[in-house]
């Protein structure tokens, strides 16, 4: 017996976590404070999150690796419609989908749209519905688990997700939801490197921390006209020298994002160095020109340099 439960702690396990929902429900926030770093950018703006990104917790347990995708909104471009379907896709072949919820808000339409797509026939991965945001007042628990049995009868499914609360940004039942997950995936082998944090490219990372700043800078007034492409990653021993291009879709929006005698530009290019500089351990210097793509997020092409396509 004593044997027997020796070999069980020994036993690891791993599996792919799609972790979806609405736009701006705290997906990247949740997943950053799961794995203890910043992998995914965080904003208050919605579609921040463009590329599906892979973060990965490895620990004694075995490993987790989080699919973090774009959030599920109304598209009205080339570029909305292309996040949808990768966070759509993204839920296919998991081993657990984790459908994340804004409990501070009554259930939106994307929010059934998921529910509706989780009780297809073809999708078989566990599914955990959390409650997301439990640190504040406001509590739609009862609408968000009306709105499933409801769905559920009118396609009898039979189907029942595993409820759970819990807070991204205050780590609020993280530990818990995270006991779960490991209990969820199978047992095996961990399916990437114990020392890599996550699989998502160099360039479009470092792309994704300087939009990041504009986003967090200029919040409602042009985010979604805002595309980063770096250019050229130059790695010295003492110093990496990072070349990149700030896209904007109109002329009247580059005087935007330059900013007033190109304050913007300067202050948003300093926050940046500063924290690639942290995230890669040796100082980055950054250059960053400003360009005009005329409707870039129409067209394949550009979609397809940018890594959306």
């Amino acid at each position: 017996m004593q044997n027997a439960e020796l070999q069980s702690r020994d036993v690891t396990h791993a599996g792919i976590v799609a972790v979806v929902g609405a736009a701006n429900v705290g997906k990247s926030t949740l997943i950053n404070a799961m794995v203890g770093e910043k992998v995914s950018i965080v904003s208050p703006v919605v579609q921040t999150t463009r590329n599906v990104v892979r973060a990965i917790r490895t620990e004694p347990r075995g490993q987790l690796v989080f699919m973090d995708t774009p959030g599920v909104h109304k598209a009205k471009y080339d570029l909305g419609r292309m996040m949808n379907r990768m966070a759509r896709a993204t839920a296919e072949g998991v081993d657990v989908v984790l459908l994340m919820l804004d409990r501070a808000r009554p259930p939106r339409e994307e929010d059934e749209g998921w529910m509706r797509r989780l009780m297809r026939p073809d999708q078989d991965a566990h599914v955990i519905a959390l409650l997301n945001k439990a640190d504040v007042p406001k509590d739609h628990e009862k609408a968000y688990r009306d709105l499933w049995e409801s769905v559920a009868t009118e396609k009898g499914s039979d189907r029942k997700p595993e409820w759970m609360s819990g807070s991204g940004r205050t780590g609020l039942g993280v530990d818990a939801l995270t006991a779960q997950l490991f209990a969820r995936v199978p047992a095996g082998p961990n399916l990437f490197p114990d020392d890599m944090l996550t699989d998502y490219p160099r360039k479009l990372n470092m792309a994704d921390i300087v939009r990041e700043k504009y986003v967090t800078r200029l919040k409602e007034e042009l985010p979604h006209a805002i595309a980063v492409w770096i250019e050229e990653i130059e790695e010295r021993a003492d110093k990496w020298h990072v070349q990149g291009t700030v896209y904007v879709d109109k002329h009247s929006q580059k005087g935007i994002v330059l900013g007033a005698k190109g304050r913007l530009l300067k202050t948003a290019t300093a926050e940046a160095e500063k924290e690639l500089s942290e995230m890669y351990g040796l100082p980055v210097k950054l250059k960053l020109w400003v360009k005009v793509e005329k409707d870039w997020t129409r067209n394949f092409w550009m979609l397809k340099k940018l890594g959306y396509a």
